[in-house]
Parts: C-alpha cells; structure tokens; sequence
C-alpha cells in the first residue's frame, strides 16, 4: 500500500475575524501569527509550539464544519496536486512488474521491483531529513525532476532488455529518489495548523483528508498501471508516473505552504526539543509508532500475496478483490474525524488495532474469491482509523522541525513491512497455498494489537 509524504515563509494564512483564511495560498508575514500562550507539552521537556498543545482561543471561533475548514488553510490546490503527484508512487511497483516480465519475465520483475521498493524505504528517511533542514521546496523540486529521468531511464532499461543489473540499479535509484510527497505533505498540514487557535482539531481533520487521498491513490494507481499495460503498452503505467512527477511533483514543490529552513528556525517552532536542547527524533512513542508501521506493513504484504495466491495468479481478478480494501478503507477515513473526532488517539488506535485482529479472522476460511472480496471489505473498514491515529500520535511525538523526517520514517516501515510480508508469505502460499498467507496476516494484526496494549505508555503520555 501504499505507498511515499519535500521560498518565503508560509506560514498559515491570516484569519478574518469570520474565521475563514485570508488568500491561502498566500505566504504570510510572521507577524500575522495568532497570539497563543504555550503550554507545558508531556515527554518534550518544554512548552510545544502553539497549536500543538494549546487551548482553544475562546475569542476565536471554531473553524468550519468537516473538509470545509481544513481547505480555509491552504485552499483546494494543496490535496488536488499532492493527490497527483504521489499518484506515482502507488504506479511505478505495478508498472515495473508488468514491464519488466514481459520483457525478461517475471523473476527479473520480482528482483526491479524489490530494487525499486528497496531504495524507496532507504531514500525517503533521507529525503525528509535534508527536507527538514534545507526546505522542502529546493528538496522536493530536484527530487521530482531526477526521479522523473530516472523513471524515463528504467522504461528505456527495460525495453532494450539492458542487463538485469542496470535495470535493478535504475529501479533502485528511482525508488532512492520518491519525493516522499504523502509524508511531506502531513507534515505541511502539521505546519499549517501550527499557532491556529484550533490547530489540533484541524490536524486531526486534515491527515483524515491525507489518509483518504493515499487510500484512493492506492486503488486507483495499480488499476491505472494494468489498464494501461493492456490498452496502449507495458511500459504506460511507467511513463504515466515520469510524466505526473515531473509536472505535479514540481507543483508540489513550488507550493506556498512548503516549509523552509527559516520557518524551522522560527521561535515558535523550536520549543518542541529534547531537554538536551537538540530536536529528538527517535523518542520511545516514535518508535512504538515505527513497529506498528512495519506490523502494519506486514498486514498488507501478506493480505495481498494470499490473494494472488486465491486468485491463481490473475492479476485481474486478485487486483479487483484487492482493490474493495482500499475503497472500504477511503470511506472509513471520511467518517472517523465525524464519528471519533473527540475520542483520544490511542483509545482511537487500539480500537483500530482491535477491529482489524477481528476482521481479519474470516481470511482464514476463505476458498474462493466472493468470501475473500467480503471479508477485505470488512478489513478496510480498520485500515483508516489505524493509519489516521498513527499519523496523527507521530505529529505529537516528533520535533516540530523534524516533522517531515518523522514522517518519512513511518512511511519507510510501511514499504519494509510490505516487503517482508510479500516476501515471507508468497513463499508459505506457494508451500501451503492461500490460507498459510492468510495466517501470517492474522499473526500481524494481533501482534500490532499487542504492541499497542502492552507498549501503551509512550503513547498515552501523548495524549494527556
């Protein structure tokens, strides 16, 4: 699954006494920052940057109702284009599999694709480090152009059958290369909200907004790639994505809401520190989150290999019961900020956790295709939640001026999970058939359970 989240200072626009923003995709002056008295943040030592622990300003009033008053603090622009332009990430590994087997088969693929998910899970902690200290405008902008050669490289590669080696090494650099926009915009939307009187609440609707946008992107770019691969040529999926990132990935950059070094400097935005006095990134609830991710990851690599596994290898049959996952999942994400909006992150993540271990016991029995699109319906309904409580605890673990980073490194544990779940379970499935897969998704789910109970100090602190 997914998945992928990078210029003067854009900070989050100025409110209208009616409360809606003021031209937002304006950069605004520091000086138009709401006034907000921080308060003492658990487990940072220090008071966090206002809006992250803040309360709400009584003289304020509260934004506007669901989507309506995340879209006041960058306008519509912001999703539409990091919609396109993570659009690739979730392409490029069905579009290398399709190109690279029909050209030199299918143990060829397995090895580029690995290259390609491989240095993805290497490159973007990298990316949002350098992203965080040098901005992500000039980061993501060389990122976006020198993955879309690379991508324009591997299609070349793989067409003129070059040796499997600079194939894999192409694929590798492509994935090194990702410019993380999923992550990297999260961490925008954390900026944004920073100082707003109400800024927990909106970062809460906005990685709600996040977490359906990857959830589509994650249905809709596999599909794209085959339908592409069977109506004009393999190679489409691939070229599609060189040509999305290389338009939308520099929209992205060129964004007025992308941070800058200035902007992670800024008073405001140091406060959230270590008591050494240097941002601590890998703190023990960032780590807890980390294992949950790749746990998670684990969940989805499996799941997907046993239904490859069912299917009997059509992957057009195994790409539709997949995809009802993704879908299922879109819309849970759409009603958690409305249903759950004022239950606490962890209570919210274990009921997640605890729905998911549940849901997914129906795999287990499961011979045919029907029972299986059901029950991955019923598993999707979990999936939202899962990731929004996640995404939405690291925004509190992590240093405000290591947010992208943060990000990224949840992102990384989702690829390694998918990897090793991929990896481990195709190779029970080929042994013992689908339901063996299936139980290594099970054993996944109840161990991220497990993790979030027994682990549950770190996390509750982040929330008090």
């Amino acid at each position: 699954m997914p998945a992928v989240p990078p210029d003067p200072i854009p900070l989050p626009p100025a409110r209208t006494p009616a409360g809606t923003a003021a031209a937002p995709d304006r950069p605004v002056a520091l000086t138009d920052r709401p006034a907000t008295t921080p308060a003492p943040a658990p487990g940072h030592g220090t008071a966090p940057a206002p809006g992250h622990g803040t309360a709400p300003d009584a003289s304020q009033p509260p934004p506007r109702d669901g989507l309506r008053g995340v879209l006041d603090l960058a306008g519509l622009r912001l999703p539409v284009v990091s919609f396109l332009a993570r659009l690739p990430a979730a392409v490029c590994p069905t579009g290398t599999l399709l190109l690279v087997t029909t050209r030199s088969g299918i143990g060829a693929a397995g090895i580029v694709a690995g290259a390609l998910w491989a240095g993805q899970a290497v490159g973007g902690p990298l990316i949002g480090r350098i992203a965080d200290r040098r901005g992500q405008r000039r980061v993501v902008l060389v990122a976006a152009v020198v993955n879309a050669a690379l991508l324009a490289a591997l299609v070349v590669t793989a067409l003129a059958r070059q040796p499997l080696a600079a194939q894999a090494v192409c694929a590798a650099l492509a994935g090194c290369t990702v410019p993380q926009v999923g992550p990297l915009t999260r961490s925008r939307w954390v900026a944004l909200a920073d100082g707003h009187p109400h800024g927990r609440e909106l970062v809460g609707r906005a990685l709600s907004l996040d977490a359906v946008l990857d959830e589509v992107s994650f249905v809709a770019g596999p599909a794209l790639a085959g339908i592409l691969a069977f109506a004009v040529d393999p190679a489409g999926g691939l070229v599609l994505s060189a040509v999305l990132i290389a338009v939308f990935g520099v929209l992205f950059a060129l964004h007025p809401s992308a941070p800058t070094p200035t902007r992670a400097t800024a008073p405001a935005l140091t406060l959230r520190r270590s008591a050494a006095g240097g941002p601590r990134l890998l703190s023990p609830a960032l780590c807890v989150l980390i294992t949950l991710t790749v746990l998670q990851g684990l969940f989805f690599g499996s799941a997907n290999a046993g239904v490859n596994a069912l299917a009997a290898g059509d992957s057009g049959v195994a790409g539709l019961v997949w995809s009802v996952l993704g879908a299922t999942s879109a819309v849970s994400g759409i009603l958690t900020g409305a249903l759950f909006g004022g239950t606490s992150l962890t209570l919210r993540l274990r009921l997640a956790l605890l729905a998911q271990s549940v849901l997914v016991l129906p795999l287990l029995a499961v011979t045919s295709a029907l029972p299986a699109t059901l029950t991955l319906a019923g598993m999707g309904l979990a999936v939202a939640p899962n990731l929004i409580s996640i995404f939405g605890l690291a925004e509190r673990a992590a240093p405000v001026d290591r947010m992208g980073e943060a990000m990224t490194l949840l992102a990384s544990g989702l690829i390694i999970g998918q990897g090793i779940g991929a990896l481990a379970a195709g190779q029970l499935a080929a042994t013992h058939g689908c339901t063996a897969a299936f139980a290594l998704t099970a054993v996944a789910a109840a161990l991220a359970l497990v993790t979030s109970l027994t682990l549950s100090g770190p996390l509750r602190r982040l929330t008090r």
